[in-house]
This record gives C-alpha cells, sequence and structure tokens, in this order.
C-alpha cells in the first residue's frame, strides 16, 4: 500500500504500532495552579529510579519547542508556556516528586543538545520513529494522525496530498510533517512541490495564512484546534477528512538515562491509572488522541 495513502482509524494506532511496556514502580514548568483532581501523590519508588544528578539538582529539564497548540504554546503574555504538554509535566513531577521544567528550544536540533547533556529530554509533541529511535528512547503518551491544512476556502482546491505536487508548501524543519513531504515528492514527477523548511510550526502556519503555502502538514488535534479556535477558524480549513501515517507522540530520553525513562513511563501510567491524564485530555479536547497506557519506543 502507499504509504501516502495510508488511512487508519487513530482508534488502531496502538495495534499497528507494538510498543513496548514500561515497568511499574517498586513500592513543569512551575506549577501552574492546575486543579488535579485524581490521586496525584509522590511515588517514592518511582522517585527512587531517577538518576542522582537529577534528584541532586531537583529538577527535570526538557526541552520543547512552543509553538504547537493545543499541546505546547505561549500564553497570552508571551512568555508562559502552556497546553496539555506542560499541564502533563507538572502532573509527571508531582508523581515524582521533584519539578519538571519545559525549556524553550529549538525543534531542529533538540535530540542532538540532549543527547550532548544540555538538557534530559525532549517532550515536544515529537513523533516516535524508528529513525528517531535511533538517537533516544521514547515514553509514547499520545496518538494521531496528520492531516493536511489549508487557506480558509481552500482556494487552491487541495483534498489529498498529491494535489500539493507543483504547489508551495511549508513545514518546520526537523519534524516528521517535513519527512512527510520529503518521502510524498518522489510521487510528485516534473511537477515537485517547492517545500519550504521553517524555523517554528507557527512560521510554518504564517506561510499558509499570508498565502505563500497552500498546504501544511499538522497532526490531527493541533489541526482540529486551529480550524475551531475563535482566533484562528477565519484563516484555515481542513483539506479534507483524511488522516495520514498515524502515530505515537513520546518524551524523548538518552537512550543511557533507562533510570529517567522508566520512571516517567511509570508516573505516566500512574496518572492514566488515577484519571488525572484523561482529566488533562478532555481540559485540552484531545480525546480522539488518548492512550491507555504509558509504553515505550513504538517501532522497537
Amino acid at each position: 500500500m502507499n504509504g501516502f495513502r495510508r488511512v487508519l482509524a487513530l482508534s488502531g494506532v496502538l495495534a499497528v504500532l507494538a510498543a513496548g511496556g514500561c515497568g511499574k514502580s517498586a513500592g513543569g514548568t512551575a506549577d501552574t495552579g492546575l486543579d488535579l483532581t485524581g490521586a496525584v501523590t509522590v511515588d517514592e519508588g518511582l522517585r527512587a529510579q531517577l538518576p542522582q544528578s537529577v534528584r541532586d539538582r531537583g529538577a527535570i529539564r526538557l526541552l520543547t519547542d512552543a509553538s504547537y497548540a493545543p499541546m505546547e504554546f505561549f500564553g497570552v503574555d508571551g512568555r508562559t508556556v502552556i497546553g496539555f504538554s506542560p499541564d502533563l509535566a507538572t502532573a509527571l513531577g508531582r508523581v515524582l516528586g521533584i519539578r519538571v521544567e519545559l525549556v524553550v528550544g529549538d525543534f531542529a536540533t533538540s535530540l542532538e543538545e540532549m543527547n550532548k547533556g544540555t538538557y534530559d529530554g525532549v517532550f515536544s509533541s515529537m513523533t516516535d520513529s524508528a529513525e528517531r529511535e535511533k538517537k533516544a528512547d521514547f515514553v509514547d503518551y499520545f496518538s494521531a494522525g496528520v492531516s493536511i491544512l489549508v487557506q480558509s476556502g481552500n482556494p487552491a482546491h487541495i483534498s489529498k496530498l498529491t494535489d500539493l505536487c507543483g504547489q508551495p508548501v511549508a513545514a518546520e524543519a526537523g519534524t516528521f510533517q517535513e519527512d512527510m513531504f520529503l518521502r510524498a515528492q518522489k510521487t510528485c514527477g516534473d511537477r515537485p512541490m517547492a517545500i519550504e523548511s521553517t524555523k517554528t510550526n507557527a512560521d510554518a502556519l504564517l506561510r499558509l495564512r499570508t498565502g505563500r503555502a497552500v498546504g501544511v502538514l499538522q497532526d490531527f488535534p493541533m489541526a482540529s484546534y486551529l480550524v475551531k479556535n475563535s482566533k484562528t477558524s477565519m484563516y484555515f480549513q481542513f483539506a479534507s477528512t483524511e488522516q495520514y501515517e498515524p502515530g505515537l507522540f513520546g518524551i524523548a530520553v538518552s537512550k543511557k538515562n533507562t533510570g529517567l525513562r522508566d520512571a516517567l513511563c511509570g508516573a505516566l501510567n500512574r496518572l492514566i491509572k488515577t484519571g488525572t491524564y484523561g482529566e488533562l485530555i478532555k481540559r485540552w479536547d484531545l480525546g480522539d488522541g488518548a492512550v491507555t497506557e504509558a509504553t515505550i519506543n513504538a517501532w522497537d
């Protein structure tokens, strides 16, 4: 089957990707004031799995690119990172008894910076892929397929990926969406896409909004947010109802840092079990992407 026409129900993602589970306990950014009604208490067994260097520092530092609403984006003050990811980071920190800090950085070089030790991991709606698993381990926490987003009114009459051949498109550098464009390019023959790689997702959306691109690829929950939000709905719409290449988002952690990886996975499963994860999913209207279990490395 042509990979670019592979459209699967998101509910089937976990059956398609055979991710491995994480071990159970042996026994956010600065707190946003989030009201967590689930049984969020410190799990000392999971806390003990954290690297000593992290415990000594008193914080887990995770890089994020705050340009992907409603997952991680800047609030009205232009400085505070809000969204599902920082809320989940806060909740993870409460289970582990440690601060989880989201530090804004460059998505394209995030895995390299993590492996240099600049950050403990990456928490930025990063799709867990076979290629990325060569560089990092992933704690998978969310499922999503990719949709085509176009200008309101769809002036270029885009309905499928091949309609983008011969057209200008944009994607954030280093993303799964950029890779999808590059792979889809092979089907365009003598009418190649003019692919512009941008620094952030917000930059790609600006190209679309101003007509410098006719389409961008967005994970469905993010595209849905833009189409429904009163501040952006006049600019964007779906090209069609199709979703391509469903996959899992993961928190990336160095392959040498298995203690942190397993602690995060255990904490996430604790949040799923207590219902706190579900509360956050509901808060940000992300029900279609919820997972029932935290897993490690979908492609391992």
